[in-house]
């Protein structure tokens, strides 16, 4: 149990010390995050993102009603989680909503596979009843 809270503590520990760095990136006026004056480009990004972020959300719901990892690997998930921090902090730096939202959310969906996925799995091997 401490070892999956841990998993999923470790990505937000390290997105929180990134955002340390990111002083600039603070908006001045925060009118304009209410009423955002989005730009062609973001658009396409969020309807990019929309598809790319919830591709993992059939496979966790799909585990989650089964409550079983029958013919679930959590290596992708994890893997996919871990370059998203990335993608996070790469749209900081190019001060992108689309890629900062969508990547965030991303990385809650793939550990959160990756934790029920060890959840599930554990009590498989107990002998647990799901």
């Amino acid at each position: 149990m401490l070892r999956s809270r841990a998993l999923l503590l470790a990505p937000l520990l390290l997105a929180v010390v990134m955002l340390q760095g990111c002083e600039e990136l603070r908006p001045r006026d925060a009118r304009s995050l209410l009423l955002p004056q989005l730009q062609r480009s973001e658009a396409v990004g969020l309807v990019a993102g929309l598809g790319t972020t919830f591709a993992a959300l059939p496979d966790l719901i799909a585990m989650l009603r089964r409550r079983s990892t029958v013919g679930m690997n959590p290596r992708m998930a994890a893997i996919t989680g871990a370059f998203q921090i990335l993608w996070v902090y790469y749209g900081l730096l190019i001060v992108s909503r689309p890629v900062v939202a969508w990547n965030l959310l991303a990385v809650v969906i793939n550990f959160v596979s990756v934790a029920a996925y060890r959840h599930f799995r554990n009590r498989e091997r107990r002998g647990a009843p799901a």
